[in-house]
């Protein structure tokens, strides 16, 4: 990384021009993903990043250019490219740096780097040999083990300088089930903010059997009939529609250019009475959780929607400035070589009142969608379309048996108001989020929830 004295020289540099505020990014990045087959290991791939990118405004424009060459040569270079591009001047800009200090909120106890390969190898065999010893029908097991430690440091010519270490893990197992020549697959993707302790609470033997079952009861599934139905969305995961239907519609990056379904709605109705949501970076340890957001702020909880009310976008600070309002602390990036904007952390809809079982009571037809998958959004629009992976029917108030090749189609503003209970039992998933700033760690969560209507795709011929 590089010194304070370095830095403060940088910065004046970029301020001889008509830039307004100047900010360095620096990253070194140490990462690890060890993939198995079948409990023998096929790959380990480590990599190490590093570089720096810098960034001017002048009111509401931006310039940005990174590097990985650090040499005092390279960054001048890079410095000058950007005043000419902004336009120079030769203006007195001394730059003081003031270190920021402060408690960490995600601490590790144990550091991937200090662990063999084969105390490593040896979780992937354990979610390999669970999952195979669920059911005889499990025949392939894939496993793969990521291990990223994040070291950032942020100034700005406002006299911030600030560091973060971020360090998350995950475990990511798919079982493949077969029977009588039709084959289907399960998932299981735990991860945290954390280092290898993470796995005395989440074991890979529960991440093993958890794939495992979803693969069987894959093996076990009829087509899923479709139309329009009441769609009860399990915790956990099933937040993956609040996240991408409507959290990036909620970000400045789209709302700021009028781009967003939302855009010049605070203040106003926009979901049920029952819908609450947040995105919150201060969790310790959790998937999304950062002690500072990519600009050098210390990460919030943001109040997204109060009973209905939308209260907060989700704001970084140049769209800030186009929206002439303060910056949420909402700014991430994927490395260095992004620029960043408004991103989400921790996303989730809060606890409700409602029991699991009442969630269920007066739908004749409808879904149960346990577990979700991957899909699309325009956050223009709204409009979404996500892949149901565990499913269910739904007959005369009760689960009546398991379906495949569902998917919810829909609107996200229509589905917040068309929410009708919110169950108690929170629970978050971990995902990857991609967008302009790159792909980047972020929890999504709910309670289970009733949709009281929603178009439900599906491959049944009724």
């Amino acid at each position: 990384m590089l010194e304070k004295k370095q830095l403060e020289h940088y910065l004046s540099e970029c301020m001889k021009s008509e830039a307004d505020f100047a900010e360095i990014y620096e990253e070194l990045e140490h990462s690890e993903a060890i993939k198995a087959l079948n409990g023998k290991t096929e790959d380990v791939n480590q990599v190490i990043t590093a570089g720096i990118g810098i960034r001017l405004y002048k009111e509401l424009e931006s310039v940005y250019a990174y590097t990985n060459d650090t040499s005092e040569d390279s960054v001048i270079s890079l410095i000058h490219d950007l005043r000419d591009a902004l336009g120079s001047c030769d203006k007195d800009a001394a730059v003081n740096l003031q270190e920021v200090l402060y408690e960490n909120r995600n601490p590790v106890e144990i550091d991937y780097e200090s662990v063999s390969l084969e105390e490593k190898t040896e979780l992937l065999k354990r979610a390999n040999n669970a999952a195979f010893g669920t059911d005889p029908r499990i025949v392939k097991v894939q496993t793969e083990l990521l291990n990223v430690k994040q070291e950032v440091q942020i100034a700005n010519s406002e006299g911030r300088l600030i560091r973060d270490t971020r360090v998350r893990t995950r475990l990511m197992t798919t079982a493949f089930a077969s029977e009588n020549g039709n084959l289907q697959s399960g998932g299981d993707r735990p991860g945290a903010g954390m280092g290898l302790e993470f796995y005395r609470t989440v074991t890979p033997e529960e991440s093993g059997r958890e794939a495992a079952r979803v693969a069987l009861v894959n093996l076990a599934a009829k087509d899923c009939p479709s139309g329009k139905m009441p769609v009860i969305i399990d915790n956990g995961f099933g937040g993956v529609i609040f996240h991408e239907a409507c959290g990036h519609s909620l970000e400045a990056t789209s709302v700021a250019r009028g781009m967003s379904v939302f855009s010049g709605k605070l203040g106003t109705k926009i979901a049920a009475d029952c819908v609450s949501a947040v995105d919150d970076g201060t969790i310790p340890n959790a998937w999304g959780s950062q002690n500072i957001d990519d600009e050098g702020n210390f990460q919030k909880r943001r109040v997204l929607i109060e009973n209905g009310i939308l209260k907060s976008y989700m704001i970084d600070r140049l769209n800030g400035r186009r929206m002439n309002m303060d910056s949420t602390s909402s700014s991430r990036r994927e490395s260095y070589r992004f620029e960043p904007t408004s991103r989400m952390t921790n996303t989730f809809i809060l606890p409700g009142n409602d029991s699991f079982e009442e969630l269920f009571e007066g739908i004749e037809r409808g879904l149960y969608a346990k577990k979700m998958g991957g899909g699309s959004v325009n956050p223009q629009t709204g409009e979404f379309n996500f892949a149901v992976n565990e499913g269910y029917l739904i007959e005369n108030g009760k689960i009546s048996y398991p379906v495949r090749g569902a998917s919810l189609i829909g609107n996200g503003a229509e589905i917040l108001k068309s929410i009708d209970r919110v169950c108690s039992n929170l629970k978050t998933g971990q995902g990857m989020c991609g967008s302009l700033s790159g792909s980047i760690p972020t929890d999504v969560g709910q309670p289970t929830i009733r949709v009281s209507s929603i178009t439900v795709g599906g491959t049944a011929n009724e």
